[in-house]
């Protein structure tokens, strides 16, 4: 049997393991590398969700790019927030996987994953009583215990210009209108400076300029070199904004590629049961999605 430690080396030994994990502690984590144009952020490989004891998404597989601006559109039930929700993480799949940055979602943390992808979900709900700043700020906290904490005022500010909501920046969040809380919330998921945008109607509460406005952002935030998947129930901002469309319908992929591509008269009839017209801009040539409304 082994001798137990003479007690002075005993309190040396747990000085040395207290300052290592101090050091540990105190240590720098690493920020993830940004990705190059073009590369996969974000992979579904045959998805499919369970809810209820309903199938709601069936096999689905598609990839999320570095650069580009992904739409999911379809109708109400199509498996739009459904297949956004099992890219995040939020939900569990029943067959298949997400890969996030080249590896399954189980082998990331929260924390990780909190540095290398944002969501911003369709109910925007904070359960104490903080201010629109202090919102916009919780965007921030995946950094704390890295070099990109030093980033912070810089990313609030800009953020929320952005946005559009400094000028209620005092104001609890729960004295919001509903638009007014959603700019925040977005404002928060900017202000995360992640490489993936994961947005769930980010326009279903937005008058007319404030939908333009952060369309423009998922865009620029795109050029900027960052992946972003939109949920959107407007064709016309989906074919105004995307690189890439996806039309979910009955939980399945029912078409994917570029606006021009995907967004036609007769797939779109037949998936939203309805005739639509797909029309060019007489002036600037932009693809125009109505419904028709022969009388």
């Amino acid at each position: 049997m082994d001798a137990a430690p003479h007690p002075q080396a005993a309190g040396r030994l747990g000085v040395t393991i207290s300052t290592r994990v101090r050091d540990l502690l105190a240590r720098d984590l690493p920020v993830p590398e940004r990705p190059e144009p073009g590369a996969v952020t974000m992979r579904a490989v045959d998805v499919s969700v369970d809810r209820g004891g309903r199938r709601v998404l069936h096999t689905v597989s598609i990839d999320v790019r570095a650069g580009e601006v992904l739409a999911l559109v379809g109708p109400n039930g199509a498996g739009k927030s459904t297949l956004l929700a099992a890219l995040s993480g939020d939900c569990d799949v029943s067959a298949g996987h997400v890969e996030l940055d080249g590896h399954p979602l189980d082998d990331w943390t929260g924390s990780e994953m909190a540095r290398r992808r944002a969501v911003l979900p369709q109910q925007h709900t904070v359960g104490f009583s903080f201010t629109a700043r202090e919102v916009v700020r919780m965007g921030r906290t995946p950094w704390a215990r890295t070099v990109a904490r030093e980033d912070d005022g810089v990313a609030v500010a800009e953020a929320m210009d952005a946005c559009d909501v400094e000028r209620f920046a005092g104001r609890p969040f729960a004295a919001l209108s509903g638009g007014e809380k959603a700019r925040v919330a977005l404002a928060r998921v900017l202000c995360q400076r992640t490489a993936t945008l994961l947005l769930d109607e980010p326009t279903a509460a937005l008058d007319l300029g404030h939908q333009e406005a952060v369309m423009r952002l998922a865009a620029e935030r795109a050029r900027a070199g960052a992946a972003v998947v939109v949920v959107l129930h407007d064709l016309a901002l989906a074919a105004a904004y995307a690189d890439s469309v996806a039309v979910l319908a009955d939980g399945g992929l029912a078409a994917h590629g570029t606006p021009r591509e995907v967004l036609a008269e007769d797939l779109l009839g037949r998936v939203y049961g309805h005739p639509v017209e797909v029309l060019t801009h007489p002036r600037t040539g932009a693809q125009l999605v109505l419904p028709r409304r022969d009388d």
